[in-house]
């Protein structure tokens, strides 16, 4: 059984992710196939829209299939990885410059490379039970498959603290901090889904929303922008009050479970994102802590602790944020002259 169905309905190209039992997490063969698809359907007549869903209650996209790239890794051999990277972030940027509409409908659980996938679409559904996050600091990785571009262009300050904490966004959070547009009931989407493919009218999709309650990320975003109102790791740790918030504390302590490097980079990624924010910025700034996160990274360790043996308890290179130096962050920032990211065409 493939993992992704690509096929037409109707007047809409469909993907639907079809790994249940693995949260969805995409695999090299499956980021092949999307780009595959974009690539045909991108002249098609015949294709009015895109349709992105998923098979499982649980999740839409849980991120990535690591255990392949650890394995690879682990004996020194990092071109699995790089490949994986590479190929995903290709197809990222193919799809956020897709020329036609492309609507996701994001059940449960969308993380990470879940996001490169479902929330660079133009119109992105979340339900009563999404849950979107980019949660790489805990695993020695930074938010990436584009996923910087999203937090650079959150309101305020809540991109740095999604990033470094992992924060998951229900359904309200979610279309405040700009990951997601539409609020449908699950329970409508097959209705709406087999519309859109009658009629490839997206405007379908305007007609079914309903409002949702309101976003406790909108109203903690006063504390969350003065608590990471700073330019690196080591501004938000000096700048904390006497008195934290719950807010505060609770950031607090996702933090101190996480990859000091990598929470150092994912700040500096998006103030760099900032700066210039498009896709094709991102991925590169992406993809040069990828492409070294193994070698010089917490990358093979946060899987170690995470996935392989779950004891919970990784070893990270840097012991907290004051033994993260400049020369560690600019070991992971600088270019990477002829292994560089081949956007060429694409974003």
């Amino acid at each position: 059984m493939s993992h992704v169905d690509i096929r037409q309905d109707g007047c809409a190209g469909r993907i639907t992710l079809n790994r249940p039992d693995a949260l969805n997490a995409i695999t090299l063969p499956m980021v092949e196939a999307i780009d595959a698809a974009l690539q045909n359907w991108a002249n098609d007549p015949s294709i009015k829209m895109l349709i992105i869903d998923a098979i499982g209650p649980r999740a839409f996209c849980a991120g990535g299939d690591i255990a392949a790239i650890y394995a690879s890794g682990i004996t020194g051999d990092y071109s699995l990885g790089r490949a994986f990277w590479q190929r995903e972030y290709r197809m990222n940027a193919r799809m956020a410059a897709f020329p036609k509409p492309v609507a996701s409908f994001m059940q449960g659980f969308t993380m990470g490379g879940g996001v490169g996938i479902g929330c660079h679409a133009s119109h992105r559904v979340v339900c009563e039970n999404s849950q979107i996050s980019m949660p790489e600091c805990a695993i020695g990785l930074v938010p990436d498959a584009g996923g910087s571009l999203l937090l650079a262009q959150a309101p305020g300050r809540l991109g740095e603290y999604l990033a470094v904490t992992g924060a998951r966004m229900d359904a309200a959070d979610a279309i405040f901090a700009g990951f997601a547009d539409y609020n449908v009931p699950q329970e409508q989407w097959a209705g709406l889904i087999a519309c859109l493919c009658e009629t490839g009218d997206w405007l379908q999709i305007d007609a079914a929303a309903q409002p949702v309650a309101a976003s406790q990320l909108a109203q903690d975003q006063p504390m969350l922008d003065a608590e990471f109102g700073g330019e690196s790791l080591a501004d938000i740790y000096r700048g904390l009050p006497d008195t934290l918030s719950g807010p505060v504390t609770k950031s607090l302590k996702a933090m101190s479970h996480n990859s000091p490097l990598s929470m150092a980079y994912s700040l500096e990624l998006i103030h760099r994102v900032k700066m210039r924010p498009t896709m094709a910025n991102a991925l590169d700034q992406e993809y040069r802590f990828t492409y070294r996160c193994m070698e010089y990274g917490d990358f093979l360790e946060g899987i170690r602790a995470a996935i392989i043996d779950k004891d919970r308890k990784p070893h990270w290179r840097h012991k907290d944020w004051q033994a993260v130096k400049g020369a560690d962050l600019l070991r992971m920032t600088m270019p990477l002259g002829t292994e560089a990211l081949n956007l060429e065409g694409l974003a």
